[in-house]
């Protein structure tokens, strides 16, 4: 039994004064407006309606159960009409996360001119440089610089990243521009736990390959390990996002491009649901929108 419907022949038929009225009303037939009735009475487990060859008539459990059915089908409308207007303009909170330079450069950016377009919506943003479990951590949209590996997931891509070795124009003055990766093993190398700690990957001829590399520091953030290859201390592997502005300022240079491996896929991240809220719909439009052909 359809409850709510239950409730609306209901309300129907007390409004009319008939069960035959109700069902013209209703564009339904007589016979489903008796069945509804009857299905609701024993759920309910009273009679609603005196009922005589003549006329019907509220009962006492009746005239108490109308106005609740009214409240409750009051209240089904307002949330129908709250989420038609949800879809029109979003509101509500969204807690989105992403990697903590990329998010401070591109995505927190456009989550501000998100905000400006949408004023009703409230967003928390946690920028983390580790997989953050979604589910498990509440967390409603991430942006993921890598493939998907979670099947509960679903992941839209926004756009790619390199992956770059870099260097200063002084380091690769003292010490040779690289021709080729195995060149790496002799180099100092500026590494970063845990991301580039092991052997960095390239590709040679369409084949991959892994090149060990050795060096006197290390970092666990990103910032640092640029500053110290733009100051001169070796080699670097990086997100090209990472080195954009050093490379723009000429206080570091891009080699070994003719190996670089495959871009990564930027991606905008939600858990799988047949019905996403409107705030998430419009987010993930957004994003989409905002880093249409991203190619860094």
């Amino acid at each position: 039994m359809d409850r709510l419907k239950a409730m609306q022949t209901f309300v129907q038929i007390a409004e009319q004064g008939s069960l035959t009225k109700a069902a013209d009303v209703q564009g339904s037939s007589l016979p489903a407006v008796v069945r509804s009735l009857a299905a609701l009475e024993a759920h309910l487990g009273v009679r609603l309606f005196h009922r005589t060859t003549r006329r019907i008539s509220l009962t006492s459990e009746g005239r108490s159960y109308l106005q609740s059915a009214r409240e409750v089908l009051a209240a089904a409308d307002a949330a129908d009409r709250a989420l038609s207007l949800d879809a029109a303009e979003p509101t509500g909170q969204l807690t989105v996360t992403a990697p903590v330079l990329f998010g401070h450069m591109y995505v927190s950016p456009a989550i501000v001119r998100f905000l400006q377009r949408y004023d009703k919506m409230r967003c928390t943003v946690l920028l983390h440089d580790r997989s953050v479990n979604l589910l498990e951590e509440g967390i409603d949209v991430g942006i993921r610089i890598s493939a998907l590996d979670d099947s509960s997931l679903v992941a839209q891509q926004l756009g790619s990243v390199r992956r770059v070795v870099v260097a200063s124009p002084d380091y690769l003055r003292r010490h040779g521009r690289p021709r080729h990766p195995r060149e790496l093993l002799a180099a100092n190398c500026v590494r970063i736990y845990p991301t580039t700690i092991g052997p960095w990957r390239f590709r040679d001829e369409g084949r991959a390959i892994a090149v060990p590399t050795q060096g006197n520091l290390e970092f666990n953030h990103i910032a640092p390990a640029v500053e110290a290859c733009a100051a001169g201390l070796g080699f670097g592997n990086f997100f090209s996002y990472q080195v954009l502005p050093m490379v723009a300022q000429r206080r570091l240079e891009i080699v070994l491009e003719d190996f670089e491996p495959p871009p990564r896929p930027v991606s905008v991240i939600y858990p799988h649901a047949r019905l996403l809220p409107a705030r998430t719909r419009a987010f993930i439009d957004w994003m989409k929108q905002e880093f249409s052909g991203l190619r860094l």
